[in-house]
This record gives C-alpha cells, sequence and structure tokens, in this order.
C-alpha cells in the first residue's frame, strides 16, 4: 500500500474512534511494570505454566499476528519488548475486534496474567487494553528498519522506535554522566555551574560563536570551555570543583567532532598533572563498570582494556618514531624533513608555529595507533597557553592528552598559576591573533586580575564526554550517541 493510502486508512480510524465515543488520546495510564520488570518478576518459570498473577503495561505496538478468534503482539517499552496474547474469550468479542484494527506504533496500556507459551516465551495473556495514542505515521517495514542513515538522523524519534542500538547509546550515555558525576562526588568534589555566555571565550584554542545581547548592546560568545571560570573558583577557595556541560566551537562537523558538545572539567588545587591521570583513571574505570560491569570493553571489532594503570609516553617520543622526524629540530628544518619525506603538511602550518607542526605529526602518523588508554605528555608551550612549563624543559610544558581508541577523549595540565607568566602567554596568543590565527585566545584582563590575588597550584582536566560514549556505547560515529545530532 502507498504511503498515502496508509496514512489516510489510519486517519480514517482515528475518526472510527472518536464516532464511537473511544478518546484516542487520553491523560494517562497506571501501569505495574515495565517489560523487564515483568521478566524480573516471573522469568523462572518453565514452560506452559500461568503465573496467576496481574500486570499492568503500557508501550508501543511493534508486531501483531492476528490468527482468527487469537492474536499476538510485541509491545516495546523503555526496557524492551514482551510478548502479548490476546483472545475473544480473554477480551471479549468487541474489544478483541477493536484490539485487531489496531496499527504498528499504536501506543497502549494493557492489564493481564503473565504465563509461558509450550516453548517457554513469557507472555502476557491480555485481559483489558486502552488505546493510549493512536499513530498516525506507519513504522518502518518490520525487518529491515529504519537503515538509512540520513533519514535516521533527521527522523529521530523514529530512529528510536526502530534501533535497539540507537536507544542504548543514548542509555550508556546517560549512565556515564551519571557514573562521572558519583565518581567525583565521592572524591570531594563540588559541582558547579559557570557561565555559558562569556564576554570574552577562554580556556581552548577554538573559535567561538557569536552573539548580541540587546539589552546590554554587546557581543557574547558561547563559551568554547568553562576553564577560567573554573580556576576562579580556585582562587576563591573552593579547591575541587567540576562541570558537566555543554561547550561551543564554530567548528566543522565528522564523526569525530561537533560544534555543541558536552565536556567534563574538574580541577583540583594542590595537584599537578599526575594527580590529573589519576582522576583520568578513576574516572574511566568507573564508567566502564557502571557500563559494562567490566574494564575490558567490545570497540569496533577488537577490545580496549581500561584496566590500570595505564601506559604513559612523551609526546616527542611518539611523533618522532610515528613520523620518522626528527621533531628536536628549528622549524625550518623540521618542515624541510617532513617534506622530504612525502608526509603531509597543510601549507599553513609551514609558518609555524612549531607546536602545531609537531600535533599534527600526532594526529596523522600516531594517534591511530594509541588503542589502549595512553597518556601523550608533555607538549609544546607554543601550543599550550594555559599550563605551567615543564620542570627542566621551558619550551614544553605539563600537559597530556589522553587517547584511546585511536581518538583524543582528554586533555590536562599542571594549570598555570603564575599570573606574569600567564600574561606573557596571553600576549603570544595575541601576536598569534595578529598573524591571522582566529582560534588563538584573546587576553582576559579580569582573569589575570583575580589570579593575581593567589590560585593554589592544581590539577586540570577536561574529557569530551560524547567521544568517551563512543567508545562505552561501540560507536564509530559522534552523531549515533547525540539525541539529536546537527545536520547539514
Amino acid at each position: 500500500m502507498a504511503e498515502a493510502d496508509l496514512l489516510a486508512s489510519r486517519r480514517e480510524k482515528l475518526l472510527r474512534l472518536r464516532a464511537q465515543g473511544i478518546v484516542p488520546y487520553p491523560y494517562g495510564y497506571s501501569r505495574t511494570h515495565t517489560a523487564e520488570e515483568v521478566r524480573a518478576a516471573f522469568g523462572f518459570l518453565g514452560p506452559n505454566i500461568r503465573s496467576g498473577g496481574h500486570v499492568c503495561l503500557a508501550g508501543r505496538l511493534v508486531a501483531l499476528r492476528r490468527m482468527g478468534k487469537a492474536a499476538f503482539a510485541n509491545l516495546l517499552d523503555r526496557s524492551g519488548r514482551i510478548q502479548l496474547y490476546l483472545s475473544t474469550n480473554g477480551l471479549g468479542s468487541d474489544a478483541y475486534a477493536q484490539f485487531a484494527d489496531l496499527d504498528l506504533g499504536d501506543i497502549v496500556g494493557v492489564a493481564g496474567e503473565p504465563f509461558t507459551t509450550k516453548t517457554g516465551e513469557l507472555t502476557v495473556d491480555v485481559q483489558e487494553f486502552t488505546l493510549l495514542a493512536k499513530s498516525l505515521r506507519p513504522l518502518p517495514e518490520k525487518w529491515h528498519g529504519l537503515k538509512d542513515v540520513e533519514t535516521r538522523y533527521r527522523q529521530r524519534a523514529l530512529d528510536f522506535i526502530s534501533n535497539e542500538a540507537a536507544r542504548r547509546a543514548i542509555a550508556v550515555r546517560a549512565t556515564t554522566l551519571r557514573a562521572c558525576r558519583s565518581y567525583l562526588d565521592l572524591q570531594g568534589f563540588l559541582e558547579v555551574e559557570t557561565p555559558i555566555l562569556q564576554p570574552i571565550y577562554g580556556g581552548a584554542t577554538a573559535r567561538p560563536f557569536v552573539t548580541h545581547h540587546n539589552v546590554l548592546d554587546r557581543d557574547l560568545y558561547l563559551r568554547v570551555a568553562p576553564e577560567l571560570y573554573l580556576k576562579r573558583l580556585l582562587v576563591g577557595g573552593l579547591e575541587k570543583v567540576y562541570e558537566i556541560g555543554r561547550n561551543f566551537r564554530n567548528e566543522g562537523i565528522s564523526s569525530m567532532h561537533n560544534p555543541e558538545f558536552t565536556a567534563l572539567e574538574a580541577y583540583e588545587a594542590f595537584g599537578d598533572y599526575e594527580r590529573a591521570m589519576e582522576l583520568a583513571e578513576g574516572i574511566v574505570e568507573a564508567c566502564a563498570l557502571a557500563v559494562a560491569g567490566t574494564t575490558r570493553l567490545p570497540y569496533q571489532g577488537r577490545e580496549v582494556d581500561v584496566t590500570r594503570p595505564w601506559r604513559r609516553a612523551a609526546l616527542l617520543d611518539l611523533v618522532a618514531e610515528g613520523s620518522g622526524c626528527d621533531v628536536e629540530k628549528p622549524l625550518p628544518d623540521l618542515v624541510a624533513e617532513i617534506e622530504r619525506r612525502g608526509l603531509p603538511l597543510p601549507p599553513p602550518l609551514r609558518k609555524g608555529p612549531k607546536g602545531k607542526v609537531i600535533e599534527h605529526l600526532l594526529e596523522t602518523c600516531v594517534q591511530d595507533s594509541l588503542w589502549n588508554p595512553t597518556f601523550v605528555l608533555d607538549f609544546p608551550l607554543d601550543i599550550s597557553p594555559l599550563a605551567k612549563k615543564k620542570r627542566g624543559r621551558d619550551d614544553l610544558v605539563e600537559r597530556f592528552e589522553l587517547y584511546m581508541a585511536g581518538r583524543e577523549v582528554a586533555n590536562a595540565f599542571s594549570e598555570l598559576n603564575d599570573p606574569d607568566d600567564q600574561r606573557e602567554r596571553f600576549a603570544m596568543q595575541e601576536g598569534l591573533r595578529a598573524a591571522g590565527d582566529d582560534e588563538a585566545q584573546p587576553l582576559d584582563e579580569d582573569f589575570l586580575r583575580d589570579l593575581e590575588l593567589g590560585m593554589p597550584p592544581a590539577a586540570g582536566i577536561g574529557f569530551g564526554l560524547d567521544r568517551l560514549v563512543m567508545v562505552l556505547a561501540d560507536m564509530s560515529s559522534i552523531r549515533e550517541v547525540l539525541a539529536f545530532p546537527p545536520l547539514r
């Protein structure tokens, strides 16, 4: 039947229901169990046994097999599916006829007795039913579901109805957020909220989204990171703080990038990036155990083992090994060697700063090989304006990026708390901005003023939670772990 005919047929049924005095969209329904709770309560029954119990469930009809005076159906709720049995004996002829006239996608409430069929399948013998919402649009074809990726993202509600994996990814996301909060709360951290609309953006090298405040008649920026505000809280004596929230970066869309993303940032006074490594291991372990009950996770046909302790490797060593280049060379010599080896290098990077060239080599020559969790340590100072210098090496900083399954999932520093050094770093960023780098950070006098009050030494870490959820949910694209991903 053509889609137009299907839509017309459902509209006709809606009119017929109303003509019969049936309310197709009632206000509510009192259910006693979900499908999972019915399985938990009666799943022990052997084949062909009546339970003697009574349950009320509510959900969407996703299968209906009519067989004369009896029918089997599948009901889908937030916990999963359960089979229903309906008959003229159990419902009466009129009610059975009404049920048999329902469409896939209709939402119903059912009441009846759990029992097992001869094959042992747990089923509810329906004795009453209530239509809770008439579905006016058909569901995807039974056996193939909703497969077209573009359609799935444009019709996300339909995708969640049709695809269990899509629903699971969102459930894994919720479990991950709860686990992060629980772990940090138990560690004595205080959850806080900082502004999303900021007069000066900072805390990361990124292009911002700009908006305008009409009453104040000034431009504001959607935050690229909450870092500078969270550090102000350390100045104010809140020694262990974290925030889970949305950040916004005016960049492209890919399987790994989304302009609006969820980040976790945590800061602890009196620690350094060694402490941040401990936090990273604890957070990821807590999330893995909450989601999967194990620290060995399946991902894209392989295994990611997040069991502690994790590998630690120096950035310069990894890049030298992966690219074959001597990364200690001056920038012109390094660029010449990269070109001689035939490695890809975007033309703008040939002018530096050198740290961006090294970072590019990490992304193109190394990161795909970093499968189990790896702390990549000690980044160039010229691309790390908010981190303390590495002890014994003034051209590097105490910063790490955490990689797993071939992607970066976290970034952390021994936080820079010297206001004079920080001013010099901001000045370097201003120079990059003047040279055309629209991702460089602007100077923030208010932050420097607060830093001059005295900020304790601190460990700071930021997680891209969408990417972490990708690993935990075994998803290859960031769009799969967003309830409503952006579309072109």
